[in-house]
């Protein structure tokens, strides 16, 4: 099993929606599992985190990696701009193939963007490079800003580790 607990946080850096609870809930929004089961990978919209789990024994999944990119409290920049908060947070998936690649975008819906970050979403994208032996980085070179568009899913051309891979002749 896994869990993924809310964070504490102090509840006026909260949006009035979470307020009340003084913490940021992970927000899970995707989730995706590579093309050789061994990996499951979980965005969290809403603290920021990206997880990698090693799901080879799916009774008994580990956390392997993890990186932070925006989130509702945190806001953690991309390496290539590091004076720059970013909000909204990992959000679409989409992973190569050959699983060396994962691409994540970070706009969720306009009525969800609005109540979790009140000041706006700024579209992104960004990149995470897989290792072999498991584990992950931020790729520092490949971020992706989308001035006024937000950003919701992209596909790669012959499709990617889901299911919709199959569809491509």
């Amino acid at each position: 099993m896994i869990e993924i607990p809310a964070e504490p946080a102090d509840p006026e850096k909260l949006p009035p929606i979470l307020q009340g609870f003084k913490a940021v809930a992970p927000l899970v929004t995707d989730i995706n599992l590579s093309i050789d089961d061994q990996y499951l990978y979980v965005s969290c919209w809403g603290t920021g985190e990206f997880i990698q789990y090693d799901v080879s024994d799916p009774f008994k999944p580990k956390k392997v990696s993890s990186i932070r990119l925006g989130g509702i409290v945190s806001r953690t920049a991309h390496p290539s701009k590091p004076g720059q908060m970013l909000n909204g947070g990992p959000q679409m998936v989409e992973i190569s193939r050959d699983g060396k690649r994962i691409y994540f975008t970070n706009g969720l819906y306009t009525p969800w963007d609005d109540q979790f970050y009140p000041d706006g979403v700024r579209g992104w994208m960004a990149k995470v490079n897989v290792r072999p032996e498991g584990g992950m980085d931020l790729d520092q070179r490949f971020f992706l800003e989308s001035d006024g568009m937000r950003t919701h899913q992209v596909r790669l051309e012959g499709g990617d580790a889901s299911s919709d891979s199959y569809c491509y002749a």
